[in-house]
């Protein structure tokens, strides 16, 4: 109807003009999202995704499963959909209209009885002649003469009704997911906190999921962008940089990282669009080829309750030992954040470190010349020279030596050399004990 006409009857209408640009952009969003349950997949007329799922049934557990996962990523990403099932694309297209499935060309056939001639877009043009004729549904349409049928309508309802019968070929040019990654969400109205930015969130997640597994990424790091309000009191974008321990590409996952962030996050104006953007990925990691369970559980669920543990607690809250290329015992091994955790370095060369070193070196006593620490010690390695730390104003000049007791305990022990930091050459000092 015009709109004249329809204010007329319903002056309560609200109105609203087709943006086709939007419309495309949500379909392939929708269609990146779909990636991840089968590399073929391309948008299609009329607002539809087709998606070849003939190998990926086993691997979602049949038809209803997979089914049921489609349908809640396309709700996730805040849109509805029909989803129909058949053997070829142009029939899943039809059936979709009533959200039907069938297995099998016969079952296909039996259902064409149920579908109006209206839901094929080639018979629209001729809905007239068809109901001169008494057509109602697809099936009156394909008992029609095929060569009249041609004559008057021309060859689209029956190359259409070939396709989906399997009857001719169908050839389509499948959708490739882009080679980075940074997708934007405006938002329907001003938010106020940033918790309340997931629900549009979720739906970047989804189509971020379709994207690394089309390209078989994993993830490493994102970041999440919230929009300001632009204008002469423009705030930049606030950016939640969240790096993950181990790479991961499971959405419950993700969001549940990025729900903790935003939490705890305090914004400075109201939010009216929201980026997603990827900065860090890597090849993912096969399958494991093991076949009893590790116990306690796989190493990716540990770095799992890693990564949502510095999302609560804060990245300077949890805490790794690590080494560092260091030769002074005491600057060698620290705590760093999990986040910044990197490579362990090699222990300096020379004698074996002690599993065991203290805190704060013990000064020894010397009985005849020797020291002594319950017992007295015997000397049974060569000297270890340490001189470092002259970059950052704690210089160390120590001769190390493994030591004996009575006992046959080891016990690691230095003496300090003249011009060192304390000045004596002649006092012993405990520093570790060996196991």
């Amino acid at each position: 109807m015009r709109r004249g006409g329809v204010q007329t009857i319903a002056p309560t209408t609200l109105l609203f003009d087709r943006a086709p640009a939007k419309e495309a952009e949500a379909l392939n969003r929708v269609a990146i999202a779909l990636l991840q349950y089968s590399p073929n997949v391309v948008p299609a007329t009329e607002a539809s995704v087709l998606v070849d799922v003939s190998a990926s049934l086993r691997l979602f557990g049949g038809v209803r499963q997979l089914r049921r996962r489609m349908r809640r990523t396309v709700e996730g990403m805040g849109f509805s959909c029909a989803i129909g099932c058949a053997p070829t694309a142009q029939a899943s297209w039809l059936l979709a209209t009533g959200g039907g499935t069938a297995l099998t060309p016969a079952s296909f056939v039996r259902q064409l009885e149920c579908l109006p001639t209206s839901c094929l877009p080639a018979t629209r043009a001729h809905q007239e002649y068809f109901d001169g004729l008494g057509c109602r549904t697809l099936a009156q349409i394909r008992r029609l003469p095929r060569a009249g049928l041609q004559r008057r309508c021309g060859e689209a309802i029956n190359d259409a009704l070939d396709r989906a019968l399997g009857e001719a070929p169908e050839i389509f040019d499948w959708l490739q997911a882009p080679p980075s990654f940074s997708v934007r969400a405006e938002l329907t109205d001003r938010i106020e906190h940033a918790d309340a930015t997931l629900a549009y969130a979720n739906g970047l997640i989804e189509q971020l999921i379709g994207w690394l597994t089309a390209h078989q990424l994993a993830l490493t790091r994102f970041v999440v962008a919230l929009e300001h309000e632009r204008g002469k009191e423009a705030v930049p974008p606030t950016e939640v940089d969240i790096a993950l321990a181990e790479p991961a590409w499971h959405d419950d996952h993700l969001l549940r990282l990025l729900r903790e962030r935003l939490v705890r996050l305090e914004i400075a104006a109201p939010i009216v669009a929201v980026r997603l953007s990827v900065t860090d990925v890597q090849p993912m990691a096969p399958p494991s080829e093991s076949l009893f369970p590790e116990p306690g559980g796989k190493p990716e669920d540990h770095a799992r309750v890693m990564e949502l543990l510095v999302a609560r607690l804060g990245a300077d809250n949890v805490l790794i030992p690590a080494t560092r290329a260091d030769y002074r015992p005491e600057h060698a091994n620290a705590w760093v954040p999990l986040t910044e955790a990197a490579a362990p370095a090699p222990p300096p060369p020379g004698l074996p470190r002690p599993a065991w070193l203290l805190a704060k070196p013990v000064a020894l006593l010397t009985r005849d010349d020797r020291p002594f620490y319950g017992s007295p010690l015997r000397i049974v390695s060569p000297p270890e020279r340490i001189e470092a730390g002259w970059w950052d104003g704690q210089l160390l000049t120590r001769d190390y030596f493994v030591a004996e007791g009575q006992d046959h305990s080891h016990y690691w022990i230095y003496q300090e050399r003249l011009g060192s930091r304390d000045g004596d050459a002649v006092r012993w000092y405990l520093h570790g004990l060996f196991g």
